[in-house]
């Protein structure tokens, strides 16, 4: 409770109590190993003299009375010792979430009001969810007796039944299985009469259930350096709920840890000169952090693919057996025509068999005469151990981007695409993975048979049509006419020559 003066905070000023819940026994047992271990006594004492100013069965508002009424109560002395000891223990209440106070001015008057808004104890597993109040507790009764107050709130179950792995459904009657409501429509009196009746204080709502991080404030002011020059602002976030709640929306976005975001928030240029969480500045470094952690597991991953790719090898010629997998047959509507590069060196069930048992690193290298490029050995490699797509697939991709003899394919860019299209397409079987290659040829096919008859159709018009069909397209750039070549006839004569030959002279001004 933050008082500027205790002037302002006097056994004349009047007060009321608010709660919208009953204690139940857990909530009394809470109270009294928990709460009251970490608050102390006379707070709890505060807490339940609070809590009784509206009956125990009713929930809602007490009475308007001065606070003489909570001090007489505690047994405190109606002076300024005493009045500092009241805001000392609901400062405490406050504290650990049991207690929320506010001041509310009373317009065209000096005079002010106190609302006590008393709050229900967490549930064992929210309490002990909570880090800040976990540790709290385990300072003030130490480490095993917080494990011995945790297994004081759970029955265990039976042996019988913990030990077994049972078969559960769900066999419990829905509502409107056994009840029929009326179907008339509603009843306006009885809503009306519901409304009149209702209390002018509605609880807050709960928001939206999303996905989020679950990290909260006490984890991140117990892991930010005390020496941060943002150590200010991050303190500020104490109980802005909107402020946690971005923390962990980006937190869960980008999968960063609690450690990860304590980085972030010491950064520079994340919070303003006012100390106000830039959300887009942090999602940013957020993003650069999440994809250094990725890249930096893709290449951890590729490692250990090529360690187990080296031991299953050393393993087989140790043991002078091959442990190559049983080959699969390939039904004749799935066969793939032989590429030219490989004609010649196996029929079509040769290479098809080959396509569909053989592993990728050796079927790309039938397609090189000598040594298969390092980037395409790092190409087929991110695709086989990060992307996981399966090793006859990852060949029919292979036939796909090399065996169409089109030079334009055989990049990094375009065999990504086309493994990336495969993953999005649900491609993970040999079957698939022909009839996507069978469809995407179609598709190209009938693609360039449009181009051509296109281009057939509008070089007509200009063959034709000359100016005017151009200016029936709607051309920017206007036709300029070209000096049409003369047709041949009789040579000049001498005289002729001569003649034109004086209009020249006169024209250059040699002579008139």
């Amino acid at each position: 409770m933050r008082i500027g003066s205790l002037h302002q905070f006097t056994e004349h000023h009047r007060y009321y109590a608010f709660r919208d819940f009953s204690l139940s026994a857990v909530d009394r047992k809470m109270l009294g190993l928990i709460y009251q271990s970490m608050i102390g006594a006379f707070a709890a004492g505060l807490y339940h003299l609070l809590y009784q100013q509206v009956a125990d069965d009713r929930v809602g508002y007490s009475e308007l009375e001065p606070q003489r009424k909570l001090l007489l109560g505690l047994g405190l002395e109606m002076n300024e010792r005493g009045r500092q000891e009241l805001v000392n223990q609901a400062s405490r209440l406050e504290a650990v979430g049991l207690l929320q106070v506010t001041r509310l001015g009373v317009p065209d008057n000096d005079d002010v009001v106190y609302e006590y808004e008393v709050v229900k104890p967490l549930a064992p597993d929210e309490f002990f969810g909570s880090p800040h109040l976990a540790l709290l507790l385990r300072d003030k009764v130490g480490k095993h007796s917080v494990i011995a107050l945790r297994e004081s709130f759970y029955a265990k179950e039976a042996d019988e039944l913990a030990g077994a792995e049972l078969a559960r459904e769900n066999i419990s009657v829905p509502f409107y299985e056994l009840f029929r409501l009326n179907t008339q429509g509603f009843d306006p009196e009885l809503e009306q009469a519901l409304t009149e009746v209702a209390p002018a204080r509605q609880p807050t709502p709960k928001p939206a259930q999303t996905e989020t991080a679950g990290i909260q404030y006490g984890e991140i002011i117990m892991r930010f350096p005390r020496n941060s020059g943002n150590r200010a602002f991050v303190e500020r976030l104490r109980g802005n709920d909107e402020a946690i709640a971005q923390l962990n929306y980006v937190a869960y976005k980008y999968s960063l840890t609690v450690v990860d975001l304590c980085r972030l928030l010491d950064e520079d240029d994340v919070f303003s000169a006012g100390g106000e969480l830039l959300l887009d500045e942090l999602q940013l470094r957020g993003n650069q952090l999440y994809r250094q952690d990725r890249k930096r597991k893709d290449e951890r991953q590729r490692i250990y693919g090529r360690m187990e790719a080296v031991k299953a090898e050393s393993g087989r010629n140790d043991a002078g057996i091959d442990d190559m997998p049983e080959e699969v047959a390939v039904q004749a509507e799935f066969y793939m025509d032989v590429p030219a590069q490989l004609a010649g060196r196996c029929d079509i069930h040769q290479y098809n068999m080959l396509m569909r048992n053989e592993p990728h690193t050796r079927f790309i290298a039938r397609f090189f005469p000598g040594a298969v490029p390092e980037w395409l050995i790092r190409v087929f490699e991110v695709i086989d151990h990060n992307y996981r797509l399966q090793g006859a697939v990852i060949n029919v991709l292979i036939h796909y981007v090399l065996g169409l003899n089109d030079s334009q394919r055989v990049t990094k860019t375009y065999i990504d695409a086309v493994a990336s299209n495969m993953l999005v397409k649900g491609v993970d079987s040999f079957e698939r993975a022909v009839g996507y290659v069978r469809e995407q040829v179609k598709l190209e096919e009938d693609k360039e048979r449009r181009r051509e008859s296109g281009g057939a159709a509008s070089a007509a018009p200009r063959r034709n049509g000359g100016a005017g069909a151009s200016a029936a397209k709607g051309r920017r750039k206007p036709l300029i006419p070209i000096m049409p070549e003369a047709q041949s006839g009789a040579p000049l004569t001498a005289e002729e020559m001569e003649e034109i030959r004086r209009m020249a002279r006169k024209l250059d001004g040699k002579s008139t």
